[in-house]
Order: structure tokens, then sequence, then C-alpha cells
């Protein structure tokens, strides 16, 4: 079981190789290939690796640096196998996503110092924001947690709706001013509701932005400063939800909401329904923001904290 028996259950690791299998297949599939029965690193077989990389998403300057590092370590080794040199670019690859300061945390934790402790979500329409927001609710509602579900999206008739469901269906508080209200004043008497409740996480829904407007980016600004207005310090994590299936138009709205706010963490849906897995090694190379939950599957638990040690182990397994 290796990293799994420390962080995983079986469960969730056989969700976590199911998620990834398309990827796996794909990206490290192909990789794998190119390195059977190489004993040397030569151009032909690094040519063959950039292509592979760069068709999976990986990104341009991601991949120049994974050769980059991979010729610099084989160049200490004298003689190579198979077998190693998968091993150096597995490790190529591990040590790129710890430069993104992702923690390789064990579960579904929060500060207790931070009470309540505000989570804005923010992400466009499609790439599963709600969904990912009711069952992040799930997880803290399992764990005895006081959860209340802010509708600051009032823009989209379903959107307010879609989350009282999220909310009902995990028992949790639910704060709603209906449509077509101010997304900043429900942001911050959704935190004031928090405050008055004892709810130990307040998580705010906002509306799916599209990253090519600029005035509801402008907006999103707005949110984030009426809610530090209510509780000093809050929001105290800005979550920004990607959609793997999406290739490079991930990178390019990261791009979008990273000008646009303080983004401090990711999560990436839809792992499962996408061969472009390897979107995960772009994005966190390129924003160096930790990457914190990944969606495996879409049961109400395959959302897992993101370990990068075993999402790697995971992909070069077998």
């Amino acid at each position: 079981m290796g990293i799994f028996k420390k962080y995983f259950s079986r469960e969730k690791k056989e969700d976590l190789d199911k998620g990834l299998e398309k990827t796996k297949k794909s990206l490290f599939g192909q990789i794998a290939k190119a390195v059977a029965g190489k004993a040397t690193v030569d151009e032909s077989f690094l040519d063959e690796l950039e292509g592979i990389l760069i068709s999976s998403d990986v990104g341009l300057d991601t991949t120049v640096k994974i050769i980059e590092r991979l010729e610099a370590k084989v160049a200490e080794v004298k003689y190579i196998n198979t077998n190693e040199l998968n091993t150096i670019l597995k490790n190529v690859v591990v040590d790129i996503l710890k430069e993104n300061n992702t923690e390789d945390i064990e579960d579904f934790v929060y500060p207790d110092y931070h009470i309540p402790y505000v989570l804005l979500v923010v992400g466009v329409n499609g790439v599963g924001k709600t969904t990912t927001i009711g069952k992040l609710a799930h997880q803290f509602k399992k764990r005895g947690k006081k959860v209340v579900l802010g509708a600051a999206d009032t823009f989209r008739a379903a959107a307010v709706d879609q989350l009282k469901i999220w909310a009902d269906r995990n028992d949790v508080e639910f704060y709603s001013k209906g449509m077509n209200t101010d997304p900043a004043a429900v942001a911050y008497e959704t935190v004031q509701y928090a405050q008055n409740n004892d709810i130990d996480l307040c998580i705010i829904d906002t509306a799916g932005r599209l990253h090519t407007k600029k005035h509801l980016m402008e907006e999103l600004t707005k949110i984030s400063n009426s809610i530090n207005k209510k509780l000093p310090g809050a929001p105290h994590e800005v979550m920004l939800v990607l959609d793997a299936t999406t290739g490079q138009n991930a990178i390019e709205q990261a791009n979008k909401f990273t000008a646009a706010t303080t983004v401090t963490s990711l999560a990436l849906t839809k792992l499962d329904g996408s061969a472009k897995g390897g979107v995960v090694l772009g994005i966190s190379d390129q924003f160096k923001i930790p990457i914190k939950y990944i969606g495996v599957g879409e049961g109400i638990d395959h959302l897992q904290v993101f370990n990068r040690a075993a999402f790697v182990e995971s992909l070069f397994e077998g």
C-alpha cells in the first residue's frame, strides 16, 4: 500500500485509482511505452516525451521544466534501466508538485482558530462549483462541524435552489436573500449569520463568473471586500474550482481569477471523466497555488483531499 497506508483507506485508494484511470492510460500509458526498453535517455526519447506531455495538457513551460530536470538527474547516473528511469521521472513530477506549497493533508480539516472559518468559492459555470460545495458540506457535517452555505450566486435562476438542495441533503444551515439581490450583501450577512449562530464553517457560493467579463470579476472583488468588512481577515480561503476536462482552458481561467482576487487554494473536478489529468501538473507549476481537493467521481464521497505523493503514486503504479 505504501503511501496509501498513511493517508488513504483501501476504498479511497480504489476511488483515486479509478478516477485517474483515463489519465493513467493516456498520459502515463504513453510515457510507460516510451520508457520501455530504454537504457539511456536519448534525444528521440526526449522528443517523444515532450510530445506526450504537451498533448496531455501539461503545458509547454512545465513540459520543458520536466525534461530539463530529467536530463539533469539522468546525467548523474552512469547506467540506467527502465525501472530507474521511471522512478526518476516520478520523482521529478513529485518535486514539481511540492513547489506549489501543497500540504499532504490527511483529512478535511480547517484551523479552529478561525471561528467561523470563511471559505469563498469561485469558478465559471459548469465546472462543478456548487456540487463541490455540497460535497464539502457533507464531509464537514460528518466530522461534527456546523456549516452554513451562503447563496451569493444571485444571477442564475437555478443557482439558489441548487445550493438549497445541497444544504437540505446534508442537513446544514442555509442563508439566502433570493434572486437578483446584491451578492456582496448576501456574503456579508451570511458571515453575520455564522457569527450569531456559532457556525464553524461558512461556505459562500458565487456566480459562475465568465472570466472574460470584466465587470463580473470586479463584483468578485466587491464580495471579498464585503466579507472582510464584516470579519477582518476573512475570507480565510478563496478556492478556485476548475474542471480538469477543459485542459488548457482551465489554465486560462486560473489566469483571470488570480488577477481578480487572491486565490489561495484550488479544487480540480471531473478527473474521472478526462484523460487530461496532466493539467494538474501545469496548473500546480504555473500558479504555485496549493491544490486542496480533487473530484474523482460523481458520488458524494468522491471528493478527496489532494495528496501529491499519493496522486503520483497512483498514476505511476503498475
